[in-house]
């Protein structure tokens, strides 16, 4: 039996002429998680989303929430509400006015719903500003009385279009904090479009990685992250290089050779045979650097070409005779121990446990 706030998308596609945004997408999202559907603009993500919120229609397939087919069900008949990126709120009407306007549509007498609005915006931690009108508020302020309004019919899911797009970054970290609150605290299953990767990472239970209308592929965030299912996803999720090459040797450890040279070993998998095209991922913050070029299996021999400091790390970037983009996370310590100029001789180095076989 279906928990309350389930989704099951089977085989969902959504043409619009002769351009399809979603190809027979089938996923399903456990009730009562945090997912995140991430992917670059166009990539079909919003598009799922306004499916899931009734506010387009399938051209083929089902949708079904907590168990029951909503594929062709009215937009409020289906437990769901949405949180649109531009907030959406009445200008003209104070934050309980705005927050109470589902609970007005649906026909609860005015005591009634500016009662269960203030309790609302207290929940969001705006009940002291009820009286307020929105052009009197933060844009944070903003975004969590368009949150309490989402949330006032008692939804089973809550679906998030890009919802801390419009903030600042500090802003942004601090909003992040209080929707894994809000869904801890409510119990509902929330879906969460973004294009941010670190977003996604520090909300999601669930990742869903989209491209061209297609999932490709989907899991927590540690999966996602560490054992990406293709060369796209590896470079998406960012943190990872990625290396193409050939097969050139099958054991217990294979060996695999780019184009100009360069050699990498991993463990291989089964099915694998020698010469086929086959690429790995190396996550940046597993490799070290060491001065000067010094050729070997599992290294990579280069110029410095830029480095950025980020903080609690500095990302070096190399230029390889390959001229693949290939990129080193160094701790902060490390790098200004030993610190790396453009035009340094340098060699990465990393172990076999590094590096991650890539199926596409």
């Amino acid at each position: 039996m279906s928990k309350p706030g389930e989704i099951l998308l089977d085989r969902v596609t959504r043409s619009f002429g002769q351009m399809t945004a979603v190809k027979s997408v089938t996923e399903t999202i456990e009730g009562g998680s945090y997912c995140c559907m991430i992917g670059p603009s166009g990539c079909g993500k919003s598009t799922l989303l306004r499916m899931i919120a009734g506010h387009e229609t399938p051209t083929s397939g089902r949708i079904l929430i907590g168990g029951r087919d909503v594929t062709h069900a009215r937009t409020g008949d289906r437990g769901t509400a949405l949180m649109f990126q531009s907030y959406a709120l009445f200008p003209h009407l104070n934050l309980t006015d705005n927050v109470a306007f589902p609970l007005r549509v649906a026909g609860f007498d005015t005591a009634e719903r500016r009662r269960k609005a203030r309790e609302m915006l207290d929940r969001v931690q705006l009940a002291h500003l009820a009286d307020r009108l929105p052009a009197q508020l933060s844009g944070g302020q903003q975004q969590r009385v368009a949150l309490a309004r989402a949330l006032i019919a008692n939804p089973e899911v809550l679906l998030l279009d890009e919802p801390l797009s419009a903030l600042d970054e500090s802003l942004r970290l601090k909003m992040r904090s209080e929707l894994k609150r809000l869904q801890s605290e409510l119990g509902i299953t929330f879906i969460h479009v973004t294009h941010t990767q670190p977003e996604a990472m520090a909300l999601a239970d669930k990742v869903i990685v989209m491209d061209h209308g297609v999932i490709e592929q989907a899991g927590s965030p540690v999966e996602v992250y560490d054992r990406p299912r293709s060369s796209y996803v590896a470079r998406f999720m960012g943190g990872q290089n990625v290396i193409t090459g050939r097969v050139s040797r099958i054991g217990s450890e294979a060996l695999g050779e780019t184009p100009d040279g360069t050699q990498f070993s991993f463990v291989p998998p089964a099915g694998i045979t020698l010469g086929q095209d086959m690429a790995v991922a190396i996550r940046r913050d597993r490799i070290c650097l060491m001065p000067g070029h010094h050729q070997g299996i599992d290294s990579l021999c280069g110029q410095v070409s830029t480095t950025e400091y980020q903080g609690s790390y500095v990302k070096v970037e190399i230029e390889s005779a390959s001229g693949d983009e290939f990129a080193v996370h160094q701790t902060d310590r490390d790098f200004l121990a030993h610190p790396l100029h453009p035009g340094d001789e340098v060699t990465a180095r990393w172990g076999v446990l590094d590096t991650y076989y890539l199926s596409g």
